[in-house]
């Protein structure tokens, strides 16, 4: 038989999509011809596929002329992860192999000239589109690959080190099939390493009882900050001990960061369940931030999906990439517009970002003299748009620590006792509106913010006075409502309403 088929999938944003490999050997001067809209590096498979087979003692048909489909025709195909079902094609469509053993499994992976077998980026969003299918297939990926593919609930998965021991699995020299298990391939089972609270211990930030506060509030409610204050004081190391205060990600949760952090390459098994933190550096551009590329690529927005996005020296960075964060701290999404199509990445993450106060960073402090004029100072802070600041739920300064209280012990709370009441106030939101209060809109906020008569007064008549837009308004709602559910309480009072407005005061005072 000289026409073989193979199943296998391409990437478009989280999604896999199945692909059908179609090998066709004719009489004709000897050509090997890709088609079916190949990026270079598929195209490039051709000399990759000749010496794997060669070097694994396998023939290559030379005299005969090679055709490769991939179909559909109109679909992006990327990455050398088609390397391997090209080769399996070819061993088929010439005889070498039984092309009804290769119908009951899908394949990717890339191919060195030895023969071996490389990972491939997106393994677990195969592994997750291989187990909604109706009927599914097993899957054959690299072994290292399909440690993230098994992590996919009821994947077929089975991982190989090197070509030929998938060609010997499906067609021993002997002549008869092989058992799977024989050794030749290995089926992979997933063991997700367990969830543990790992990193830097908030008790090792001296002083700083307010923006620690703040800190306690945005983790137990899903809410964004900016911490300002001189350099040196801490900002970094209060921001790189947020992540220790969020509860472990459930299981669907986890999937779905390890399925962004997969296509970026940078998922870590042991790592697993743990919350993603990203910190780019301020000369970061608005295309890594939100994503973008051909085929289009996770930015660091998508990368800190279900966990934190630091942001240092925010200031600093590029007009385009501080509009970029305004949708996607709204509605969660990233769509990346084409124009041969849109591909959508999940983006919920909490912005923790930093700042000085002004350019040369002393603008307050009772130390050091500050050396910006006013209008350097105002040129600074109006980096920072209106809207930006409005999208961003408080703010918390970072003022400069004396120094004997920074030869003195550590104190405060140590990030364990402080996760434990930010997990029992998460719960408390999980069970009466399903998300976190950040994530409430609508008329949800009325329903499940609503506080005492004389809390609401007192909330409305400030919020008259200071000028308040509505979406600075349901902030401090939504604000007040954590901090009551920090302390239990059914409703939020006055004392709770007061506590969010100081929280916010500062970035209404920038807008």
């Amino acid at each position: 038989m000289s026409l073989a088929v193979i199943r296998s999938r391409a990437l478009a944003g989280l999604s896999a999509l199945e692909v059908t490999v179609e090998v066709h050997l004719a009489n004709g001067l000897p050509s090997f011809t890709l088609v079916g809209l190949a990026d270079t590096e598929v195209k490039e498979a051709r000399e990759r596929v000749r010496a794997a087979l060669l070097n694994s003692g396998l023939e290559f048909p030379h005299n005969r002329r090679i055709t490769v489909n991939l179909a559909p025709a109109d679909l992006p195909k990327e990455s050398g992860r088609f390397d391997l079902p090209i080769a399996l094609g070819i061993l088929a469509a010439s005889g070498q192999l039984d092309a009804d053993r290769l119908q009951p499994y899908e394949f990717a992976g890339e191919l060195s000239l030895s023969g071996e077998l490389r990972p491939v980026r997106g393994a677990l969003a195969m592994g997750l589109a291989l187990s909604r299918q109706a009927q599914p297939r097993a899957m054959v990926l690299p072994m290292e690959s399909a440690c993230e593919a098994a992590l996919a609930p009821q994947a077929e998965v089975w991982g190989a080190a090197r070509l030929l021991d998938v060609v010997q699995a499906l067609l021993p020299p002997s002549g008869k099939a092989e058992a799977p298990d024989s050794g030749a391939w290995a089926r992979v089972v997933a063991r997700p390493a367990k969830p543990a609270r790992c990193g830097p211990d908030l008790r090792d930030v001296k002083g700083q009882s307010l923006a620690k506060r703040a800190l306690e509030v945005a983790a137990a409610g899903g809410h964004s900050v900016l911490l300002v204050g001189p350099p040196g004081t801490g900002k970094s190391m209060l921001a790189q001990r947020f992540a220790g205060l969020l509860p472990p990600l459930d299981a669907d949760a986890a999937l779905e960061s390890a399925a962004v952090l997969s296509l970026h390459r940078s998922f870590d098994p042991q790592r697993w369940a743990q919350r993603p933190f990203r910190s780019p550096h301020h000369s970061v551009s608005a295309a890594a931030l939100v994503g973008g590329g051909s085929p289009p690529r996770p930015g660091e927005i998508s990368l800190a999906h279900h966990g934190v996005l630091f942001l240092d020296e925010l200031p600093e960075l590029t007009r385009p990439a501080l509009e970029a964060l305004r949708e996607p701290m709204e509605t969660g999404r990233i769509t990346i517009s084409r124009a041969a199509a849109q591909t959508e990445f999940p983006a919920s993450f909490q912005l923790i970002a930093a700042m000085n106060p002004c350019p040369c960073g002393q603008l307050g402090s009772p130390r050091l003299a500050c050396r910006c004029t006013p209008d350097a100072v105002a040129r600074y802070q109006g980096k920072l748009s209106g809207p930006l600041l409005d999208r961003i739920d408080l703010q918390a300064e970072v003022p400069a620590v004396p120094p004997q209280d920074l030869m003195a012990a550590p104190d405060g709370e140590a990030s364990e006792a402080v996760a434990r009441r930010v997990a029992a106030a998460l719960q408390r939101q999980q069970d009466r509106q399903g998300c976190s209060n950040a994530r409430l809109t609508g008329a949800a906020i009325d329903r499940h913010c609503a506080m005492a008569p004389a809390a609401a007064e007192f909330l409305q008549t400030t919020a008259t006075r200071l000028g308040w837009s509505g979406r600075g308004l349901h902030r401090v709602q939504k604000l007040a409502r954590t901090i009551a559910d920090l302390e239990g309480a059914a409703l939020p009072g006055k004392s709770h309403i007061a506590e969010a407005m100081q929280l916010r005061r500062g970035l209404e005072e920038r807008r």
